[in-house]
């Protein structure tokens, strides 16, 4: 038999039954399927958090607080008082790939308006938060440094804010009271969307951190201290300079231990995307067990089929044909069904990726890497749960196959 002739024989054979081989592909549709939407939704989610962490600024640094000791139990890392005011001035000052800083501490609080009011989280910051943050103004301008040093009644709000205490009118100008304070609105910052937490960013007030201590929060340390360091490159550099500026103004000895810790935006992606990886690999498993169960399903398949044309195997085998030439067409069928149910199973992920990505929100990610190994599993699963009915059909007897009934 001519190679040539073997997969036209192969695919002459699948039509044969066209519905059983439909349904015999059908296993792997669904595996192929789910690979495809597995990978599609978590890359889009990876690439969602990464954008969301690149909306923290460029070439951030955080450093957060020590925990706190209770009864010689920690209550939990970011819960002591060891960031200063003046640590955030000399992290600036004294580190040439630091660019700014700003220690910041937070409060929540109701702002009233009128007879309008609206809790919300007051955030005390210097003049160089938006610069961190690339954050910026709709309208408006941001605190000077010179307000920063008066501790200046002046603050920026988000565009929550700006929604529910002024129902979308520009507020500069206008004062809110926060605690009793008179606060001016002096400006208005841009959209910048969810935060890597879920919550909406856009509520909010930033006043200068000198009025946030004094005068709101009534705390007297940094909750954390904003970085931004120079270029990418600079960031270990600037984080070793960094831990060894703080041990050496917290006096802490050789042999004790960080009572700060400074995390990088990879850091921070890192963490963030633990929890999508863990759940794509969860759930590509998944996906690789439907697999095998279609692999299953294929050799059980192409065993009945060898039993079915058992005389015609007899036949072919006694007009000349040799058993590799019967093991590869018996082998060559069970790829064509792999192979068509992988690229059915493209197409059933596509399309599964899109609708859950319009439903739920979600952004989706196709990957050519991803469909073309999904094809190439698909062959492999063939040839795998192909190869012992092949090799059965081939060892088959030719007398004893022509007398099969």
């Amino acid at each position: 038999m001519k190679l040539s002739a073997i997969p036209y024989s192969a695919i002459k054979a699948l039509r044969r039954n066209t519905m059983r081989t439909l349904l015999t592909a059908l296993g792997i549709i669904i595996g192929v399927g789910a690979v495809i939407t597995m990978v599609g939704l978590g890359q889009g989610a990876s690439a969602e958090v990464r954008e969301q962490v690149n909306r923290l600024g460029q070439n951030v640094v955080l450093v957060f607080p020590g925990d706190r000791q209770l009864g010689g139990v920690s209550i939990g890392g970011g819960s002591a008082n060891t960031l200063t005011v003046e640590d955030a001035r000399a992290i600036r000052d004294e580190i040439p790939e630091v660019v700014a800083s700003s220690p910041e501490v937070r409060s929540q609080r109701v702002l009233v308006y009128g007879n309008r009011n609206w809790a919300t989280p007051v955030y005390g910051q210097s003049q160089d938060y938006l610069q961190i943050r690339d954050w910026p103004m709709e309208s408006g301008r941001m605190f000077t440094e010179e307000e920063v040093a008066e501790a200046a009644l002046v603050g920026v709000v988000g565009q929550t804010v700006v929604q529910e205490l002024f129902e979308g009118a520009d507020p500069i100008g206008e004062t809110v009271r926060v605690r009793g304070l008179p606060i001016e609105i002096i400006g208005v910052l841009a959209p910048k969307g969810m935060s890597l937490m879920g919550s909406v960013q856009d509520d909010l007030m930033i006043i200068p951190y000198t009025t946030g201590f004094q005068r709101v929060s009534g705390r007297s340390h940094a909750m954390v201290i904003n970085v931004q360091v120079f270029d990418e490159g600079s960031i270990p550099i600037a984080q070793e300079k960094i831990r060894d500026l703080l041990r050496e103004r917290h006096r802490l000895a050789p042999y004790q231990d960080d009572d700060f810790t400074i995390q990088n935006q990879e850091e921070v992606a890192e963490v963030a995307t633990e929890t999508s990886r863990v759940m794509t690999w969860l759930l590509g498993s998944i996906a690789a067990i439907s697999l095998f169960v279609g692999g299953i399903g294929i050799m059980n398949v192409m065993l009945v089929s060898v039993t079915e044309r058992t005389r015609e195997v007899g036949l072919r085998l006694a007009v000349g044909a040799r058993a590799p030439d019967v093991l590869l067409q018996f082998l060559i069928e069970a790829v064509i069904l792999c192979l068509l149910g992988g690229l059915g199973g493209i197409l059933m992920g596509v399309v599964a990726t899109e609708l859950i990505a319009s439903w739920a929100g979600w952004p989706a990610l196709f990957s050519v890497e991803a469909m073309v190994l999904a094809v190439g599993v698909s062959a492999i699963v063939g040839i795998f749960f192909g190869f012992y009915p092949a090799w059965k059909a081939s060892r088959l007897d030719p007398i004893t196959a022509l007398r099969r009934e």
